[in-house]
């Protein structure tokens, strides 16, 4: 299986032109690049939402 990581808002960056062997390893990405953020002082209108679809072969 493969695993691509898409915004919501279409758009293309460094982040959804990777593709992943596993689920694992994209929300791993992810999770690193939201760590920093607190729940209590985000704002979520400056950040793209992303989310991990599996992409059939």
């Amino acid at each position: 299986m493969i695993y691509k990581i898409v915004r919501h808002d279409k758009e293309s960056d460094d982040i959804t032109d990777q593709s992943f062997i596993s689920y694992d390893e994209a929300y791993d990405l992810l999770e690193e690049i939201y760590s920093d953020v607190c729940c209590s002082d985000a704002d979520y209108g400056d950040r793209p939402y992303y989310e991990i679809i599996e992409v059939k072969e």
